[in-house]
């Protein structure tokens, strides 16, 4: 009987213990990530290497591959937290803005695109904005990360195309020209300058005029 109750008490107390085991190895994981985030960011891929984000998360290079099992496996975890969290933003700020036409939905995903690469995290741009040498492995995972992306602005183009709010007779051209603006705003808008939100207004204004 003894015997039969500590097996039952064993058996459930072995799922909060799994539960917690889960918990510290996703937050684990996740600041691998975050850290890597700001080594590519800064270095890029070439320049990062695991034996610097475990010094950073202070962890030992061979707890590491318990995680990511290579280099490029860990930069594609970072391609896709940094496009889930752009992807979310996007999203959220669409959705409080509640725009009833396509020119004022634009004018908002535009807006907020600027303030990620400017603002909230500039890293998104030095990843994500300008051509780097990426190995095979990882380049159909960004292309296809760039493409998700692109869909956000272009299903609103083709919409106010459709509804004749947009006078734009290649959309192609006109989105390879406002990643181009987004891209560039990167560059050239500093981060809490005196001028960063006339920038970003001056910005968004010139974007809109390669629709309407």
């Amino acid at each position: 009987m003894n015997v039969t109750r500590q097996s039952a008490g064993s058996e459930s107390d072995a799922a909060p213990r799994a539960g917690r085991v889960a918990r510290r190895r996703d937050r684990r994981k996740s600041e691998i990530v975050r850290t890597a985030i700001g080594i590519l960011a800064a270095n890029g891929y070439q320049g990062m290497n695991l034996e610097d984000v475990a010094e950073r998360t202070d962890i030992a290079k061979a707890t590491l591959y318990h995680y990511f099992r290579s280099k490029d496996e860990l930069v594609a975890a970072v391609l896709d937290v940094l496009t889930d969290e752009v992807m979310t933003r996007l999203a959220h700020r669409a959705e409080q803005a509640d725009a009833t036409s396509a020119t004022e939905l634009l004018r908002t995903l535009v807006d907020e695109q600027v303030r990620i690469l400017t603002e909230t995290a500039p890293e998104v741009a030095t990843v994500f904005s300008w051509p780097r040498e990426w190995p095979s492995t990882v380049q159909k995972s960004m292309k296809e990360m760039r493409r998700r992306h692109d869909a956000v602005f272009r299903d609103v183009v083709e919409r106010g195309v459709a509804d004749g709010e947009f006078t734009c007779p290649d959309i192609d051209v006109a989105m390879q020209c406002l990643h181009g603006v987004l891209n560039q705003a990167a560059v050239w808008i500093r981060p809490g300058g005196e001028d960063a939100a006339a920038a970003r207004t001056a910005v968004v204004a010139c974007a809109l005029r390669l629709f309407v």
